[in-house]
């Protein structure tokens, strides 16, 4: 294997959600029953860092903070490749495609989507729209902003309301969810207000969620599905993942729900779930490594809610959690993402 100089690239969040703390490590016990040190616990990069290490690459951090001047020196920096965990830049999530463009531009190999992945990933309504041409079940959907409907499917109540091109939750909550023509019409005017953006109505699929992580590029593999359990919320909250339920650790609903492996799926359901998350993949152009977010409904259909082009990769991660659960460690995970995106370049 090649030693490389790998770049770790992330940025600076000045808006939107923070960046999840990573989860409390245990330390081990020792002869006499009684913990040693707590470990420190490490956020993704750190994480990763650490695995490049360990495969015998020569890592470094290098941050996006905003200003042309990060830019620039990233132009200089000499990697071999870009390990790539940007998400906006200056505090804009709909910057995070022309990153991907300025590296293509240097002709800098990096990991993970490409720029035209990554904008019909973020932009909800298109996504939608690809899903529905290549026959991917996809919720039915309005697309709203300030008097204009720009799409509308025949949709029925319960619907929920969203941002149409915000990552991480942003603006999902329990007051998303929406019953009534009077409830919609004040979500759709806080989306507007709050985040000057479209508002997707889509109708509300009640269900289990199911998270396919998938990793390759000519043969992508699925691995092991993992849902997020969300049966334990207070009653007559809505069974969203909102940004309480992903990154407020303080909250009741952040306590009660959990990812896991799947293991109660029969084989001809995990197969649906399976196809239907390698078409989503391939229909958006993914590569290296993605999450698709899928929900079923009662009568077993199976609805891609939203793909993720380089989803976190921390150890807590549902992305790690399912290919542990398919049998590769944290490095070995790391160690095929590096590859598939230096193979790119040769």
């Amino acid at each position: 294997m090649a030693k490389l100089k790998v770049t770790i690239l992330h940025d600076v969040w000045e808006q939107g959600p923070p960046e999840p703390e990573p989860e409390p490590v245990k330390a081990p016990r020792g002869k006499d029953g009684k913990r040693r040190k707590k470990k420190h616990p490490l956020y993704d990069r750190e994480e990763i860092f650490e695995a490049l290490t360990n495969l015998g690459h020569e890592p470094s951090y290098h941050v996006l903070d905003g200003k042309n001047q990060s830019l620039l020196s990233l132009a200089r920096c000499g990697a071999d490749l870009i390990f790539n965990l940007t998400e906006s830049y200056a505090g804009d999530d709909t910057m995070e495609k022309n990153i991907a463009a300025y590296l293509e531009l240097l002709h800098i190999p990096y990991t993970g989507g490409g720029p035209e992945a990554l904008y019909l990933s973020q932009d909800k309504s298109i996504a939608k729209k690809i899903f529905d041409f290549h026959k991917i079940k996809t919720p039915d959907f309005a697309i709203s902003y300030k008097g204009r409907t720009e799409h509308s499917h025949d949709i029925e109540f319960p619907l929920i309301v969203k941002p149409v091109s915000e990552d991480g939750s942003i603006g999902i909550d329990s007051g998303s969810v929406v019953d009534s023509v009077k409830e919609l019409m004040e979500r759709i005017h806080y989306i507007h207000e709050e985040f000057d953006s479209p508002a997707l109505i889509e109708e509300y699929i009640e269900g289990r969620e199911i998270y396919a992580a998938i990793l390759g590029n000519e043969n992508p593999e699925v691995l092991p599905l993992i849902e997020l359990d969300l049966s334990k919320l207070p009653k007559g909250t809505p069974r969203i993942a909102g940004q309480d339920v992903k990154f407020d650790q303080e909250t009741e609903a952040y306590k009660v729900t959990k990812s896991s492996p799947v293991e109660d799926l029969d084989e001809e359901t995990t197969k649906r779930f399976q196809d239907t998350a390698l078409a989503a993949y391939r229909a958006l152009q993914l590569r290296d490594y993605g999450r698709i977010d899928m929900r079923s409904n009662k009568k077993g259909q199976v609805y891609v809610i939203e793909a993720n082009p380089n989803p976190w990769l921390s150890s807590s991660a549902e992305f790690t959690m399912a290919a542990k659960k398919a049998g590769y460690s944290y490095t070995e995970m790391i160690d095929k993402i590096v590859e598939m995106a230096r193979a790119r370049s040769m």
